[in-house]
């Protein structure tokens, strides 16, 4: 028999317990609403365009492979093929992020919803939270009330110049090009100004997102026109992010192209559209919702952990005794 060696680092039984019972609860959901677990390639040929993520990438050969910053791209493709209501749970990368949020690692939960769109899926979230343990449902906040409570404009159609200005008032370290850069001005006072408003609200979620910030979701029919885009934030944390979902492929690599330009904008290399997730939009995708979770940082929320290492048991950075 071997014995177990001493005076090294252990796992921590109690964290791996907490960890593997909201496994549980979130695999419980969704089997009483008959929405299937699916498992897609860790590993694809096209990196992502969205300008604020860089892929882990592993250089083989000519042609390069990527480590998924999530599994979208797989999981619309499996929805346009017809598997209906699909979720996935398991890794993904992120180059470049590390800290008491963030791990180049991390376990996503993401989720599609046939037929459902932003308003719906936002209330299936908020029962999906409460079903793993938080006490109460997270509260609807429209971006831009949230925004002009904090900073006194609106997000929709405050012009660039005026941000820029605002964003001067605050401690921001602005370049020259940042300026004119809508997306980052929003960001930028939103992470400064509205978050630490937002931490003392517990959990929300926020819905109808500036076109600029649309990412891959829908956009309404008013004027302006919001981007159909919701976050679940608790105490300041992102812990989801959701899209009433583009079902039409000429719109999506118009996201793509915007994707590269402000890429090139920002002095980031342009890369090449996803090929493979527009032929299943040209193929028929079904109107559909889709959101992607955070594990480790529902984790935190739920546990009153101040570090994203706590919520991942087996991260070599945590210190062999910690609680």
């Amino acid at each position: 028999m071997t014995q177990r060696a001493t005076g090294g680092p252990t796992p921590r039984r109690a964290a791996i317990a907490r960890r593997g019972a909201l496994l549980a609860r979130i695999r419980e959901f969704f089997a009483e609403r008959d929405v299937l677990e699916v498992t897609t390639p860790l590993l694809g040929s096209y990196a992502t365009a969205e300008p604020t993520l860089e892929n882990l990438a592993l250089a083989r050969g000519a042609a390069p492979r990527y480590l998924r910053t999530s599994p979208e791209s797989a999981l619309k493709r499996l929805v346009a093929a017809g598997a209906g209501d699909i979720y996935e749970l398991g890794p993904v990368f992120r180059a470049g992020e590390r800290g008491r949020r963030h791990r180049e690692e991390f376990t996503m939960l993401e989720w599609y919803r046939v037929g459902f769109d932003h308003r719906a899926l936002m209330e299936e979230v908020a029962r999906l939270v409460v079903h793993c343990g938080y006490p109460r449902a997270p509260q609807p906040l429209a971006y831009a009330a949230a925004f002009e409570a904090a900073l006194g404009l609106c997000p929709h159609t405050a012009p660039t110049a005026a941000l820029a200005a605002r964003a001067g008032e605050l401690p921001l370290a602005l370049r020259g090009d940042d300026r004119s850069d809508r997306a980052l001005l929003l960001d930028a006072l939103f992470a400064h100004a509205v978050e630490p408003e937002l931490a003392r609200r517990g959990a929300v979620l926020l819905y109808d997102f500036p076109l600029v910030l649309r990412a891959y979701a829908r956009l309404s029919d008013g004027q302006p026109p919001l981007a159909e885009r919701f976050e679940l934030v608790i105490d300041g944390l992102e812990i989801a992010n959701g899209y009433h979902e583009i079902v039409d492929a000429d719109e999506q690599a118009a996201c793509f192209a915007d994707d590269n330009a402000l890429r090139a904008r920002r002095g980031l290399p342009t890369v090449p559209a996803d090929d493979d997730w527009l032929a299943a939009l040209r193929a028929g995708m079904p109107a559909c919702a889709g959101v992607a979770l955070g594990l480790e940082r529902l984790l935190m929320t739920l546990d009153g952990l101040a570090d994203v290492a706590a919520a991942l048991p087996g991260d070599p950075s945590e210190p062999a005794g910690s609680p």
